[in-house]
């Protein structure tokens, strides 16, 4: 039976978070570094070209490097919307344990509110969807992402570009330096459906704030 549920499970976040393959950019030229190699351990900040952000959480604060280098778009995207406080007061509306929690698009009471343009998918970039790891949610569309993005909770491989059934996977731009303890008690609240919305926290886990911070030395 609990195999049964987590295969529903999986089938059920793709089809939330994934998309059709596009066959056309398959073989796209890449105008950025690639990484041949990441690992699954803690960010080396002293390599640089990193940004840090604290999120102030309703139950906690979270401290998250973004990839400049690797991810030179989607980061400059989320850098956008903190300059502009667009987080600021909007909840976790998705948080599925044993996956990953989501937020940065919807107010409470499951409002949706107004985005930027979509941003071009770095899911290439080599970075993958570790435990701790922030990447871009989207729709079934691979540019599509625009302000939401969600924090793995556990290795999620089958999000990776390359492993992915759409053909592209989702975009990790950064990881959390701090706070995966406040990652984990969002991911522990009691959810509800709330239609058309699934896995919605019972009571709003609200971003309070996000800002800039200095990147702490390694």
């Amino acid at each position: 039976m609990k195999s049964f549920i987590k295969s529903s499970l999986v089938i059920t976040l793709l089809t939330l978070l994934s998309a059709c393959s596009d066959d056309n950019d398959a073989d796209e030229v890449l105008n950025y570094p690639v990484l041949d190699n990441d690992s699954n351990v803690p960010f080396d900040l002293s390599r640089g070209e990193y940004a840090c952000y604290e999120m102030v959480t309703s139950l906690g604060n979270v401290e998250l490097a973004l990839d400049e280098r690797y991810a030179p778009a989607t980061s400059l995207n989320f850098k956008n919307y903190v300059e502009t406080s667009f987080y600021d007061g909007l909840i976790f509306h998705r948080v599925i344990p044993n996956f990953m929690i989501q937020g940065g698009g919807l107010e409470p009471g499951l409002i949706k509110k107004s985005t930027q343009l979509p941003i071009e998918i770095e899911s290439k970039n080599g970075l993958k969807n570790y435990r701790g790891r922030i990447a871009m949610a989207r729709t079934a569309a691979p540019n599509s992402a625009t302000s939401q993005f969600f924090i793995n909770t556990v290795n999620n491989s089958f999000l990776d570009y390359g492993n992915a059934s759409d053909g592209y996977g989702y975009t990790v731009f950064g990881a959390v330096i701090a706070g995966m303890d406040v990652v984990d008690a969002i991911e522990s609240v009691p959810t509800e459906t709330v239609s058309p919305y699934a896995d919605v926290p019972v009571t709003d886990v609200t971003i309070d704030t996000i800002t800039p911070m200095d990147c702490p030395a390694s």
